[in-house]
């Protein structure tokens, strides 16, 4: 999958190859230009008959070191772009003919404000609802939490980061608000290894009973914080609890903010200070539909609410521009389940009886399923792209079942990217990869004196690896991102995505003559801050 992630580890491996080339003489970028006494060395060969191997090793590494300054302000004069697209596969503008897009996180941005109104929603639920204790009222929704992507231990009630090889990222292990040790989390799991069998399945659900969770969409940021939270008051009032209760009594309170309508009538009642305002958004969708594009919108928010929602970014006439409207889809089985009928939401949003024979442009619908959809429509096949933010319920089975192409949106990787582009993280990148180039070399010297100084390069690389991975630990880094745990999100291979962070789309020109491009020409305001053309929304 070509990420931001991919991207960046991609230069600062090319930095670590051009660095190693340098010492052995090639014709890495550091080498060009400068000056060399004599032929170079070969980093695996001993010096003389009788070596100072110590000696030897660290001028090696101070060589390496030089060679790694010398990369790095290249490498920060090729800078990833924060509003770039990123594709698998390559694709022309001028071969799509059908756009689909989701509505929440897609079309629509929300303030910080709604993950603080679901936390309180869903908490106040659990005290009202499912009688918890009145003290878990003192506990507010910390937005620095954690991130998506993380699994939760249902049986064990801890919440964690678990890599692409099912390995636990050891550090990133919460019980409650509180980290687990390293050496109790490997008791506990008999190492770091999660099986297979007790991992999420491909659409980010357990496959194995209760045993793990993973949250996956950015409504479930409030649930991860609740669920700690609570979890953090039983332990310290030595509170006895049976944790798959507790994590069911979240989950539904969390299902029971959106189906009972409570976010909605908040939103609803105050829309200038939960959506973020983005005006390009009708300006993308205009000029789509001026240049003869068809678009759609399927998503599992009631009518009302994206009716409100929609005449409040694009303007009433919203309807207007879209040939299709599905609302209350229940994605993603609407993508499976080839029973469930449309039904006709008329102006009042009465559901009718009628028989469905055709989808009618300025009409809404709700429910359905994709089979139906593409029947009535005869949209098929790669001239179809639909953009949504869950890589699961959005996207996975439209790319791999319909061979739609697909766009995630995803508001993350801005600041990723933005970390990945300081100094300090391309340095200490670029150095890791040379380091560990270097300690593949030397490998070979198994005396003692030299497994001494491997030993030491083998610390430093493990304390360069943490303070990537903990982000809090670079001074730089916090300045730019505040969050207290950078854990990523765990995806599976094989997708075709183009991947984007932000809001609010900016679309060029189509003609016949369109080049053919790795991703569609979209440019996004930055969802993590505010300002022009977003809302003073605190977005």
């Amino acid at each position: 999958m070509a990420t931001a992630a991919a991207a960046a580890a991609a230069v600062a491996r090319g930095a670590g190859a051009r660095a190693a080339a340098a010492l052995l003489g090639g014709r890495g970028s550091a080498a060009r230009g400068r000056q060399r006494a004599g032929p170079a060395r070969p980093l695996c060969t001993a010096p003389g008959t009788a070596p100072d191997m110590k000696g030897y090793l660290w001028e090696r590494y101070r060589e390496a070191k030089r060679s790694t300054d010398d990369l790095v302000p290249s490498i920060m004069n090729n800078l990833l772009n924060p509003d770039a697209i990123f594709s698998n596969n390559e694709m022309s503008l001028s071969d799509i003919e059908i756009y689909g897009f989701d509505y929440d996180y897609t079309l629509v941005f929300y303030s910080k404000h709604l993950h603080t109104l679901i936390f309180n929603a869903a908490r106040d639920l659990l005290i009202n609802e499912h009688r918890y204790p009145m003290e878990i009222r003192k506990y507010e929704y910390d937005p620095n939490f954690a991130i998506r992507g993380l699994h939760y231990d249902v049986q064990r009630a801890v919440l964690m980061k678990i890599d692409a090889f099912h390995y636990i990222q050891l550090g990133t292990v919460y019980r409650g608000l509180s980290v687990v040790p390293d050496e109790e989390v490997i008791e506990m799991y008999e190492g770091s290894h999660v099986p297979l069998e007790q991992m999420s399945d491909f659409y980010g659900k357990s496959s194995h009973g209760n045993t793990m969770k993973q949250f996956m969409d950015i409504f479930s940021l409030p649930e991860m914080s609740l669920l700690s939270c609570v979890n953090e008051y039983f332990l310290k009032n030595n509170i006895d609890y049976e944790p798959v209760h507790l994590y069911k009594d979240v989950k539904d309170s969390i299902r029971d903010v959106h189906i009972k309508g409570i976010m909605y009538s908040a939103i609803e009642a105050d829309i200038e200070k939960y959506i973020c305002y983005a005006e390009q958004t009708r300006a993308v969708l205009a000029k789509l539909a001026d240049h003869g594009k068809k678009m759609f919108l399927i998503t599992n928010s009631p009518s009302s609410f994206v009716d409100k929602g929609m005449r409040y970014i694009v303007g009433k006439d919203w309807r207007d521009l879209f040939d299709v409207v599905i609302v209350q889809a229940e994605k993603p089985n609407f993508f499976n389940d080839k029973r469930r009928p449309f039904r006709k939401v008329n102006e009042k949003g009465v559901l009718l009886w009628d028989k469905i024979h055709k989808l009618q442009k300025g009409q809404i619908y709700k429910q359905g399923n994709l089979y139906e959809f593409l029947k009535l429509t005869g949209w098929r096949g790669s001239k179809v792209l639909y953009f949504g933010d869950h890589i699961y319920s959005d996207l996975a089975d439209l790319t791999l079942k319909h061979g739609w192409r697909t766009g995630a949106i995803i508001p993350e990787l801005r600041s990723e990217l933005r970390i990945m582009n300081t100094e300090q993280y391309i340095q200490t990148m670029t150095w890791l990869q040379t380091l560990t180039g270097l300690l593949e070399q030397m490998q070979v010297h198994r005396d003692a004196e030299s497994q001494l100084v491997l030993q030491e390069w083998k610390k430093e690389r493990k304390e360069m690896r943490l303070l990537i991975a903990e982000s809090r630990d670079v001074d730089i880094l916090l300045r730019l991102r505040k969050d207290k745990h950078r854990l990523t999100a765990r995806t599976s291979p094989g997708q075709e995505w183009l991947i984007q962070g932000g809001s609010g789309f900016s679309i060029g020109p189509f003609t016949q003559q369109t080049p053919t491009v790795t991703g569609v020409v979209v440019l996004m305001q930055g969802w993590d801050e505010p300002g022009p053309p977003i809302s003073e929304a605190s977005c």
